[in-house]
């Protein structure tokens, strides 16, 4: 990624008009008089704002919120019955209630339309550059959007087709939604580098993005159908790019799990394509801490960097691993469920050798002590660990014992779900707990096998030995602790079941239970069968803004 992602909107800035992002409007500003910036700053502070949208887009209550929070594998309630309230918009999601008004709902959709709208910028400006570095920043500003346009497509069934800042965008739906997107994609395949990292655009990076268009487009045809024509040419399409990624060679799957979500990721040769996170681009995020107790302290410089009580994960998803795997523990057969990092025999531990358990956390929890807002130490200024118990939720006689069973009602409180520390806890930025340096994954190797997989499947010759092959290839490359073991059949259901183990927690499942027809299915208390709310309802206050326009902007049925 450039290695400063500063907002130079030196040439050119953003102004939306009528208090809406949605028909993409923008006043330039020509400000170079007084910048002085070079030509090379002017046309990286081009590129720069367009990826600039993707850190806030994924924070831990937009993009993610969306994607699992509605989905069998998160839930966050009241806890405690009232941490986490929010006026209600984590229950709603979850039970498939969500409304027009929502703020998260409204965050994503801003964030998407201003990274169009950012890349739109870019391109009517970048060909007037001299800067040698202008045409390929052009093709990735042209890619960023048609990612932008899939994300708006997937999440409200809708793209925003557009290249005159003058005028509005076009909004296409299904198949024109569908075409436009993949036009974008396939022009700048040819100009786009495949050695600039898992932090911008790259050929690897497109044939991924057309892989996920080809594999869902049955669903963005016809989003509310009862079942979903996924045709030959489409899977064929799928088998193509990831055949071409795979064969590239550039790319490998990571022997520890748990390393391609670790502060240094960004050089795991896994990534495909991530949001750049690293400190010295000021990374931000919290998906580290979001599922943590308050009472856990994964940091030993940091005694205010903690949990937040956020969201566990649903007995319904925990029943898949212990239904995959019987009567043994899931811990013990999958490296992918969980990693043991601290010895809860020790009592004192060095603070840089203390390093909290990943995956998903089960039962007494082990850390740091800290009472009047400082860690205790050993003789020998070790930090003292041992059991918690929840003292910041005014309860020193409850331990921190995360429980299976998590609901809104009987099961909301400080202890309840199985929690998920999938991303590292950052040991090495300034306030540990809100500064993530882990590059946060879009797309990764692992993936691509699966969705190969799935593509071997769905084609009218189906292909399961093929099928199989690809998913043991994933689960035998995970070498460094528990190798799970060798499947023996592979079926939709078993390769579904795979997708959840190997990402869960990465903003695919409710992409993922959509295609798979188990959106309108059952889990904790959602029961809602509507169809309709396959995708999420555009902001109000959007089509509010719209008003000027008649018909412009329809609000999706059912909302």
């Amino acid at each position: 990624m450039i290695r400063k992602i500063f907002y130079i909107l030196s040439m050119y800035t953003i102004v939306i008009a009528s208090g809406s992002c949605t028909k993409l409007n923008e006043q330039v500003l020509d400000e170079t008089s007084s910048t002085g910036s070079t030509e090379k700053e002017v046309t990286e502070g081009l590129i720069a704002p367009v990826y600039a949208i993707l850190p806030g887009l994924f924070q831990h209550t937009q993009y993610f919120a969306l994607q699992q929070i509605s989905t069998d594998e998160a839930i966050l309630p009241y806890r405690g019955g009232t941490d986490w309230g929010d006026n209600g918009i984590y229950i709603s999601l979850h039970r498939h209630e969500t409304t027009s008004a929502d703020p998260n709902v409204k965050n994503v959709w801003n964030n998407l339309t201003q990274g169009i709208s950012r890349a739109i910028l870019a391109i009517n400006a970048l060909p007037s550059s001299t800067d040698p570095s202008a045409q390929l920043f052009l093709a990735e500003a042209r890619g960023m959007r048609a990612y932008y346009n899939l994300l708006c497509l997937d999440l409200f069934g809708i793209a925003f087709q557009k290249d005159d800042p003058k005028i509005n965008s076009v909004i296409l739906r299904g198949n024109d939604a569908i075409e436009y997107i993949k036009s974008e994609l396939l022009a700048i395949e040819p100009i786009v580098k495949d050695d600039t990292g898992p932090g911008r655009i790259t050929k690897a990076a497109v044939w991924g993005l057309l892989a996920r268009l080809h594999l869902q487009s049955a669903v963005y045809r016809d989003i509310y159908s009862s079942s979903f024509n996924f045709t030959n040419d489409d899977m064929d399409k799928v088998i193509q790019y990831c055949d071409q990624i795979i064969n590239s060679g550039k790319f490998a799957l990571s022997p520890e799990y748990f390393d391609i979500f670790g502060d240094a990721n960004h050089t795991n040769k896994e990534l495909i394509f991530a949001i750049d996170q690293r400190a010295d681009l000021n990374g931000h995020n919290r998906m580290a801490y979001f599922s943590l107790s308050g009472d856990q302290f994964p940091l030993a410089a940091y005694p205010a960097a903690n949990g937040t009580d956020g969201p566990g994960i649903t007995p319904d998803f925990y029943q898949t691993w212990k239904q995959a795997y019987g009567a043994n523990d899931p811990a013990d057969m999958d490296g992918r469920f969980y990693k043991r990092n601290l010895d809860t025999t020790t009592t004192c531990i060095a603070g840089d050798a203390f390093n909290i358990d990943r995956g998903i956390l089960r039962g007494q929890q082990y850390g740091l002590i800290r009472t009047n807002g400082a860690f205790e130490k050993c003789p020998n200024g070790d930090f003292k660990v041992g059991k918690l118990y929840n003292v910041t939720r005014n309860r020193p006689d409850l331990p921190v014992f995360f429980t299976e069973q998590i609901d809104f009602l009987d099961y909301s409180n400080y202890n309840n779900g199985f929690r998920v520390e999938k991303y590292e806890f950052s040991r090495g930025s300034s306030s540990g707990r809100n500064f993530g340096e882990h590059d946060i994954v879009i797309l990764r190797l692992a993936d691509i096998y699966l969705m190969r997989a799935e593509a071997k499947l769905r084609k009218s010759s189906g292909n399961e030995a093929a099928a199989l092959a690809d998913v043991n290839t994933v689960r035998a490359a995970r070498t460094a602790r528990i190798v799970p073991p060798a499947l023996t059949e592979m079926n939709l259901d078993l390769l579904y079941r795979e997708r959840g183990f190997e990402l869960y927690w990465e903003d695919v499942r409710r992409t993922d239970m959509i295609r798979f027809g188990k959106y309108e299915g059952t889990w904790t208390e959602k029961n809602n069968s509507d169809t309709k709310k396959r995708i999420f309802p555009i902001p109000q206050n959007a089509i509010d803004g719209a008003s000027n326009l008649p018909g412009y902007l329809i609000q999706n049925e059912g909302y």
